[in-house]
Formats: C-alpha cells, structure tokens, sequence
C-alpha cells in the first residue's frame, strides 16, 4: 500500500467561534497546499481513498487534494486523525483499510509527524512537517506494528523551487 500523510495548509490563527476545530484555510495557505499537490502529482497516482480529521481546515485539505489528484469519491472523516490522537490508533484505521492501493491522510501537528516516525518504525526519529507537507511511504506489512519505508517528502519551499 502507498500512504500519503498530508498536514492541513496554514490556517487562520483563530475562528469566529473561538473553537480550534473551525479554523479555516487562508488563500496562502490553500495556494502552498495547491503547489505541493501539483509537484507530487507528478510522482504518485489518484489515492483510492481519501481519510481526514473531521476538523475544517483538515477536511479543506482533503477536498483541495481531491481536486488537484482527480479523487472523486466520498471523503471519510475520522477522528482517529485529530490532533490528540495516537499514531496507533491511525494504524488500527490504515489497517481496516487494508485493501486499498493508496490511502492520502490530512491531519494535524503533532500527529503527522509523529506518526511518519512510527510508520517507518522509528518513534524517536525527528520528523518536521511543515503545513502542507506531503510525506509517501510505502507499507510492507500489516501484521504487529508498521513497517513501512520512506520514499519522498515534499515541502511548500521544495514544491516552489520545483
């Protein structure tokens, strides 16, 4: 299976509500989000499935990377993909899902990067994922814990230079 963690473009500091889960994308941030999406498309085909943090500017995430790799099915919001969740509780989710070729996540800091660590099977490994960075791994297996191996990661200031 090919994965693709994507961490939601830049967002605005605070929603009218006041609640975290509100915040919506900026135009900077939709534009950054565009330019690593269209970078990436080059190297990866459609995801077969499209799983995101219920929270907007995740979920704006998703429909912006829907729209840039030609996805056109349903988006399955999952709260497994929240900010406070564990990156073991993302892989019981990948796991039930096992079936499908390529699954693009859109979550949240400090779950994406941690949990690229423990998907390579390094949880002490440092991993810096800058809004809208799109990280690839590759699974090998599914039984016990992850065993996946790195095979790209791409950056708003990567992407632009490209």
């Amino acid at each position: 299976m090919n994965l693709f963690v994507l961490r939601h473009g830049i967002a605005e500091d605070s929603a009218p509500g006041g609640r975290d889960s509100d915040r919506v994308l900026t135009s900077e941030g939709r534009e950054k989000l565009r330019s690593v999406l269209k970078s990436a498309a080059n190297a990866m085909e459609t995801p077969s499935l499209i799983l995101s943090s219920p929270y907007v500017r995740a979920r704006q995430t998703a429909e912006v990377a829907a729209s840039v790799l030609g996805y056109s099915e349903t988006i399955v919001n999952t709260r497994t993909l929240t900010p406070d969740a564990t990156p073991h509780d993302v892989w019981e989710e990948i796991r039930t899902h096992r079936d499908e070729a390529r699954i693009l996540l859109s979550s949240h800091e400090p779950l994406v990067s941690r949990l690229v660590s423990y998907l390579l099977g390094a949880p002490p490994l440092q991993v810096e994922m800058k809004k809208a960075a799109l990280v690839s791994i590759e699974i090998v297996a599914f039984h016990g814990e992850p065993r996946g191996v790195l095979k790209w990661m791409l950056t708003p200031k990567v992407a632009h230079i490209a």
